[in-house]
């Protein structure tokens, strides 16, 4: 296993500086893909750069959402010939200590993908919670299954050999509808997803980019899209 981390990151400065510094704790490279941030934000990011030779920054010039991110993360590692990415939200959400756990189970089955199921307390907004309820049953209806836990949590670690094709060969969201999106495909391209469940919390000054009227469209329309791409397929195929 050859591992970086990638970060998706806009406008985070109060926390994406400690992210980087767990993620570098254990000896991992990371990778902090800056999705059109403002001037606070980046100075932030030149700091830690500047600090740390393992860690780089791809500036993109416009925000295109956490999906276009992500992708870009993932295409910049296998383009340097990593074999796994572990993405890691810039928010400090997620337990970080749980990442080795990811890991672990990443070494332990290489061609799988190992997500983080998220355990939500009670600091967690009761609309953000029905609206990932509601997104799971459409991953299951879209899936067949209830192969995938929870479509939305950001705590990954993904096999390139896996991911990477899938990438070429679909078109998918590139914001928030991306996490759910991206696992939905690999069930269909019968790569094996791995759970772990790992605590989440919301604090009270926490930043978060989700747009509702936005991003909750954008899922519903991802949704939809992947059901009737799933009927067609079932059509041709017999089978999801």
């Amino acid at each position: 296993m050859k591992l970086l981390v990638v970060i998706p990151h806009y406008n985070h400065p109060q926390t994406i500086a400690y992210v980087v510094g767990e993620m570098r704790s254990h000896g991992w490279p990371v990778l902090v893909v800056d999705d059109g941030s403002d001037e606070t934000a980046k100075a932030v990011l030149h700091a830690v750069a500047e600090a740390d030779a393992q860690v780089q920054i791809v500036w993109r010039a416009h925000n295109g959402g956490k999906g276009a991110a992500v992708k870009d993360g993932l295409q910049a590692a296998f383009d340097q010939g990593y074999s796994h990415v572990l993405q890691v939200d810039a928010d400090a959400q997620h337990q970080l200590s749980d990442a080795l756990s990811l890991v672990a189970a990443a070494k332990s089955q290489p061609e799988a993908v190992v997500c983080a199921e998220p355990i939500y307390g009670d600091d967690a907004p009761k609309a953000r919670l029905y609206g990932r309820q509601l997104t799971n049953f459409w991953v299951w209806v879209n899936t067949g299954s209830r192969a995938i836990r929870d479509g939305m949590c950001g705590f990954r670690v993904y096999s390139l050999a896996a991911v990477m094709p899938v990438l070429a060969h679909a078109k998918m969201g590139n914001r928030m509808d991306f996490d759910a999106d991206i696992l939905v495909r690999l069930v269909w391209a019968r790569v094996p997803l791995l759970w772990l469940p790992t605590p989440v919390r919301y604090a009270a000054d926490g930043v978060s980019h989700f747009q509702a009227w936005r991003d909750n469209f954008l899922i519903a329309k991802m949704h939809a899209r992947l059901f009737f791409i799933m009927v067609w397929r079932w059509i041709r195929h017999g089978s999801r």
